[in-house]
């Protein structure tokens, strides 16, 4: 079997894979896969590395096989996974939940690339916001695989990386120029076949949590496995407002809803920031227009010469006028 390598970047990532895919060996033996924060966006990526990378880059196409010497790249808004048929590795694309509120994300194709192709993975993490990639880290070892995270003093951002290092036992902390060389050493390097059961001779699986997690990106699983697998969190997905589950001892801490929307921890506090800072704007708005429409009638008050109407205008307009302040001080914070 040869090996599979695969590599996710997200803030700076451009530069970062131009790095190290430049430095790879035309004779280059393992296939590359790669994720890159995108989003829906078109992406030039393929041209962009294939002007120094010396083997062929392209974006990956749903149930392409996995060739030895090839690049192949997660196009837009598609999550990139792998699987095999009759045994033969191919590449899969998925418009499945967003992880970690991306899509294509990290997650999903370090861990299916870690139950497809047992300790055959060398994955590297490489420059990126937050913490996505951490989780499939931990699969790739998990299973057998080798791991690789840019030094985050090397990082143009630091926080993909430094996360990694703080959850997984990684083989390998390199600065960028030395990731390329060291893909292709291990590349060429001999490895030892997983261990098989000694009493059954059969060979080992996948952890079922894995198989699991692999299943939700397929849209194959829901509230029963996620019962079996977690416990109800009492929070709500910021995708879907569905009820989110934590994952029993994941790691990193992790969250999936039944329609398999997942987040790290950190990811989720991120977006529950966002979701408060908006609801928070809101109010401000719908405020402001309060006490404009209590000033217009306040007016139209002062002008029937209306006493009682005037002192409950002008009080309310002095309130919602304080609120206002009040709250755009707490948004200036």
């Amino acid at each position: 079997m040869h090996k599979l390598i695969v590599i996710g970047a997200s803030a700076g990532g451009v530069n970062a894979l131009t790095s190290v895919t430049s430095a790879l060996p035309a004779n280059f033996r393992a296939t590359v896969l790669i994720v890159m924060h995108i989003g829906a966006r078109p992406s030039k990526l393929p041209e962009i590395l294939q002007k120094v990378c010396p083997l062929p880059v392209r974006h990956a196409e749903d149930g392409a096989p996995l060739l030895p010497g090839h690049v192949l790249i997660a196009p837009p808004d598609r999550h990139l996974t792998v699987e095999r048929d009759d045994g033969v590795p191919k590449a899969r694309l998925w418009h499945g939940p967003k992880e970690n509120f991306t899509r294509p994300a990290i997650d999903p194709l370090f861990r299916s690339a870690a139950a497809a192709f047992d300790g055959h993975v060398i994955a590297a993490i490489l420059t990126g916001y937050l913490d996505d990639g951490t989780a499939g880290l931990y699969a790739v070892k998990t299973c057998g695989g080798a791991a690789i995270v840019q030094d985050p003093n090397d990082a143009q951002v630091p926080d993909m990386p430094a996360n990694a290092l703080n959850h997984v036992a990684v083989d390998h902390v390199l600065p960028l120029r030395e990731i390329g060389p060291m893909l292709a050493a291990l590349a060429n390097r001999p490895q030892s076949p997983p261990e098989h059961n000694v009493a059954t001779g059969d060979k080992p699986v996948p952890p079922t949590w894995l198989t699991v997690e692999n299943r939700f990106v397929r849209g194959a699983a829901g509230v029963e496995e996620l019962q079996r697998f977690g416990t109800a969190s009492g929070y709500t997905c910021p995708e879907c407002n569905g009820a989110l589950w934590k994952i029993s001892d994941a790691v990193p801490p992790r969250f999936r809803c039944h329609t398999g929307h997942s987040f790290t921890a950190r990811a989720l506090a991120e977006l529950q920031d966002q979701s408060v800072e908006a609801a928070l704007w809101a109010s401000l708005r719908a405020l402001q227009e309060q006490a404009r429409l209590e000033q217009e009638m306040l007016q139209d008050a002062l002008i029937r010469h209306d006493r009682t109407a005037e002192r409950h205008h002008r009080a309310r307009v002095h309130k919602l006028q304080a609120d206002v302040k009040t709250l755009h001080a707490l948004l200036s914070a």
